[in-house]
């Protein structure tokens, strides 16, 4: 569904993607990990067209990312953002319905309602929530709300932006349970960026290990723990010894 070919992406002096191949297909669940600043978000948003990439060809199925109809193309996706990105003047509902109330996938409001309160079901939360402000939710229902307005469109790729990231250990077991049931009854072609480990073992089918601008290893979950890569290795088991130096 996704591939990555020699794609190159730099910022001025600092190269952050320095040939990145990746293929990722359709209705997997794919896992990138690496240190913070390794360009697993550069990655994410080449694939989204948000950043041009310098070198190298992006598809999605099968076409070039970067032609054809921009509207069209961005429907295909659903997104998890990383602290939840809520719209804090909208109620809960509104933010869930928020692509079904503009632009080419537009319903009637009536309609997005009644699809917003069926994906907050979907995620947990029961219809009272839906004339709440975010504001109002703890972090762990926020971000429920956000997996809820990922779906609402029933797209066929979702991008999860470090999913658990400011969550306690029990809700953020709850949300990966949750994207990986959702993923499976989908069918859906996942994408998701993080660094917590137990996140990788409860969502992914298969995982890429991202550093210095390359994917130095990718490979099935199940295969990761005997991969016999050292950088794979040196990270999952969080040494500080190994070929990534630690910024200390």
């Amino acid at each position: 569904m996704i591939t990555l070919d020699n794609v190159h992406k730099h910022f001025g002096p600092k190269r952050v993607l320095q040939g990145v191949n990746l293929t990722i297909p359709r209705g997997e669940s794919m896992v990138i990990i690496g240190g913070s600043g390794t360009g697993k978000s550069v990655a994410l948003k080449s694939v989204l067209g948000l950043i041009t990439p310098d070198q190298g060809l992006i598809t999605v199925d099968g076409k070039d990312a970067s032609k054809g109809d921009r509207d069209k193309f961005l429907a295909r996706f659903g997104m998890l953002f990383q602290g939840g990105a809520l719209f804090d003047s909208l109620t809960v509902w509104q933010n869930v319905a928020f692509r079904l109330l503009r632009g080419s996938l537009k319903r009637p409001k009536a309609e997005a309602r009644e699809i917003a309160i069926e994906k907050l079901r979907r995620v947990g939360l029961t219809p009272d929530v839906a004339d709440l402000f975010p504001s109002e939710l703890s972090g762990g229902m926020q971000k429920r709300v956000g997996l809820a307005r990922a779906i609402a469109a029933e797209p066929e790729i979702i991008f999860f932006d470090e999913p658990t990231t400011g969550l306690d250990p029990i809700m953020s077991g709850v949300i990966n349970d949750l994207i990986r049931e959702i993923v499976v009854e989908m069918g859906a072609t996942a994408m998701t960026i993080t660094h917590d480990m137990t996140s990788v073992r409860a969502i992914a089918d298969k995982v890429a290990m991202l550093h210095d601008g390359v994917i130095k290893w990718t490979g099935p979950v199940a295969d990761m723990d005997q991969s016999g890569d050292p950088y794979l290795d040196q990270f999952i088991h969080g040494r500080a010894e190994g070929p990534i130096e630690a910024v200390r």
